[in-house]
């Protein structure tokens, strides 16, 4: 396939139930791009991730893999491209962890080939890099979420797509997998993956991510460098709720505003 990594879409509507879920987005990520959506539940990012793959077709406007319409592309030439990590996995049927990740390499192989080495090795790599080789034979259904988690990416992984479309990626996990996860999606993008995800952290957002977008009301409201567009004032406005900025060691954190403290009692007797 010819042109650069990419994934746009260009003036998207999508409406529901007579409601504008997405009016009017335009919205892209490259190769060397780790770029977070932000907004409140209901704002449209998991809807938005959906057109981009072309699981929801848009009232109007149009989306672009590889400078080329993506109704151009077969779903298998997309899959070979582009890669979903949904926020909420149920599975069909009682696969195994190590079958779960496989599945990733259908797009390569087909649905009725046996796995070549070249896909054997990519379910063990896939595996080894998200820390679930451990659990290659457990009932996928039977693990945590965090877990689960862990391995749709081992998944997206193993299916050797360079755009990684993930909706909230942290779900779950706990606090070291969150870390060790943030780094290594920071890697990927470093390395050339094009990447896309959703979350509530404005302060991972802003200190890991190259690009930030904020949607808000089915719009996106600001897209650009983290630092540039999440601030106390852009981040209160989005949330609905009062925050302040600490700037600390080049990095940007964010928590709630201190209310003002109520004066103390008078200690003056009554006259």
């Amino acid at each position: 396939m010819s042109g650069s990594l990419s994934l746009s879409c260009r003036d998207i509507v999508v409406r529901r139930a007579h409601a504008c879920v997405l009016d009017g987005v335009n919205f892209s990520v490259r190769a060397g791009e780790l770029v977070s959506l932000l907004g409140v539940n209901g704002a449209g990012k998991s809807t938005l991730l959906r057109v981009l793959l072309g699981l929801i077709a848009p009232a109007a406007g149009e989306v672009h893999l590889q400078d080329r319409p993506l109704r151009r592309h077969t779903r298998r030439a997309i899959a070979q491209h582009v890669a979903w990590v949904p926020q909420y996995h149920v599975p069909q049927f009682p696969y195994t962890v190590e079958q779960v990740v496989a599945l990733g390499r259908l797009p390569h192989r087909g649905l009725m080939s046996a796995p070549r080495a070249e896909d054997r090795a990519a379910i063990a790599a896939a595996m080894a890099d998200m820390q679930v080789a451990h659990l290659a034979l457990r009932d996928y259904g039977a693990l945590s979420g965090g877990e689960r988690q862990r391995v749709m990416l081992a998944r997206a992984l193993a299916q050797g797509a360079r755009i990684l479309l993930l909706d909230e990626p942290f779900a779950g996990l706990d606090y070291g997998q969150h870390l060790r996860l943030l780094e290594r999606l920071a890697a990927l993008a470093a390395s050339g993956y094009a990447i896309v995800n959703t979350n509530h952290r404005p302060d991972d957002a802003c200190n890991l991510s190259t690009r930030v977008a904020l949607l808000e009301g089915g719009r996106i409201v600001a897209d650009g460098p983290p630092r540039n567009v999440l601030t106390a004032q852009a981040v209160s406005a989005l949330y609905r709720a009062p925050v302040e900025q600490l700037d600390i060691d080049g990095q940007r954190f964010f928590r709630a505003a201190t209310p003002p403290s109520p004066l103390p009692p008078s200690r003056v007797p009554p006259s």
